[in-house]
């Protein structure tokens, strides 16, 4: 049974990412946003603290994976770095999600490479930052649909196609890159490869302007006859068709919790911000007593739509940290906190009047942020469809 009680040993790393948001992420997150594709260089001082914490086991608030082995049975119950991440990510988002995705060595494709990598692979792209490339201009959720081919040539993959939407694909030193090896072989044929900057072929094509975390690149890039070792490919190369894709999808097992984990901190950012400005207007939070204000009656519901939020991520991340398949709960997680943190934002905008729609605070900022923690990672309905098929018991062609 999960104790969701926050354990006792992650109190020093949550005192921790929580002092980074506040003393460094608050004040100069406006800075950022406003300088979009200007790389925050006050991240540097972060990456040898959040190396030690992943390496010691521990986690931090970066890409941590899911990795299975055969449960410990006498273990018992374990609280480990699945749920350590989830909870540093919640606390760094509440002062900045865009600064966290610029956090070197932290990129999703971290999260694939944790997850998915062979124990040579781990050590072999250790030290390497890396980003995710899955989004094509003609595939957006249906990442089965990918059409970005790698053809074995040798000694290398021959990878050929275009990513957009890529996070952290200007800055990071290396891409995890999804391609197909037959396309008439559909998902089975999807493996994830891992692409190295510099690497002929590899072009970063252009960065997009952005409604929101303008201080997080956002890349197109483009792969012509780009040769990448066999070694580098995630994960087995055999297409098993009775299996599908099953070993790539891993991978959103362990970053929708993470995705979802940042929503509850912008969200929580929000309500924290709206309690402050509600009590200099003179309007009291009341748990005991009925709200006598309509505000404070607004802002308590918000905040219970916060909390199973919250609850459902730290569940599945408890979930991957004790072995425990957490495909349904991963969806469920990002779904509720995607769509939470953008009722929450937008209605703290509300809640603020004029104070709320100013640069004055950053509130409108958070506001902004929000939207794509409800897209990347799987939209909110893509979420909603595969919480269905797990509840139901369909596959993905019996429930469309």
């Amino acid at each position: 049974m999960i104790n969701l009680e926050v354990p006792k040993k992650a109190g020093a790393l949550i005192n921790q990412a929580y002092q980074a948001a506040a003393e460094v992420f608050r004040p100069i997150s406006r800075k950022y946003d406003r300088a979009e594709h200007t790389y925050p260089a006050e991240l540097d001082m972060f990456a040898a603290l959040l190396d030690g914490l992943n390496s010691s086991g521990e986690g931090g608030a970066g890409a941590a994976g899911v990795r299975r082995s055969t449960p410990d049975t006498k273990r018992g119950n374990r609280n480990g770095a699945n749920l350590n991440v989830v909870l540093g990510t919640i606390e760094m988002c509440w002062g900045d999600v865009g600064l966290l995705l610029s956090m070197p060595r932290q990129g999703l494709g971290n999260a694939a490479i944790s997850s998915v990598a062979t124990d040579e692979q781990l050590e072999r792209f250790s030290g390497l930052w890396a980003a995710m490339a899955i989004t094509e201009p003609d595939c957006g959720s249906d990442s089965a649909a990918i059409t970005t081919t790698a053809v074995p040539d040798g000694d290398d993959y021959v990878l050929n196609g275009e990513k957009i939407f890529v996070t952290s694909g200007q800055r990071a030193d290396a891409v995890v890159v999804w391609a197909t090896l037959d396309r008439s072989k559909g998902r089975a044929a999807i493996k994830s490869f891992v692409v190295e900057k510099g690497t002929p072929g590899f072009e970063v094509v252009r960065v997009e302007h952005k409604l929101g975390i303008r201080a997080s690149d956002t890349a197109v890039l483009r792969f012509e006859n780009c040769r990448v070792p066999r070694e580098n490919l995630l994960g087995t190369p055999d297409i098993d068709t009775a299996k599908g894709f099953a070993g790539v999808m891993q991978t959103f097992d362990n970053t929708r919790p993470l995705v979802a984990a940042m929503a509850v901190g912008v969200a929580r950012a929000a309500l924290d911000e709206t309690r402050r400005i509600l009590a200099s207007a003179g309007v009291k939070i009341d748990y005991d007593h009925p709200p006598q204000h309509p505000s404070a009656a607004t802002w308590l519901a918000l905040e219970a739509d916060f909390e199973s939020a919250y609850l459902l991520t730290l569940e599945s991340a408890w979930m991957a940290d004790n072995r425990k398949p957490n495909s349904l709960q991963a969806s469920m997680a990002k779904a509720k906190a995607g769509r939470t943190v953008v009722d929450v934002t937008l209605k703290c905008v509300e809640l603020a009047g004029v104070y709320g729609y100013t640069e004055e605070s950053l509130l409108e900022k958070w506001a902004r942020d929000a939207k794509i923690l409800d897209i990347f990672e799987g939209t909110q309905q893509i979420q909603q469809l595969i919480v269905a098929r797990r509840v139901l018991g369909k596959t993905s062609a019996q429930l469309k």
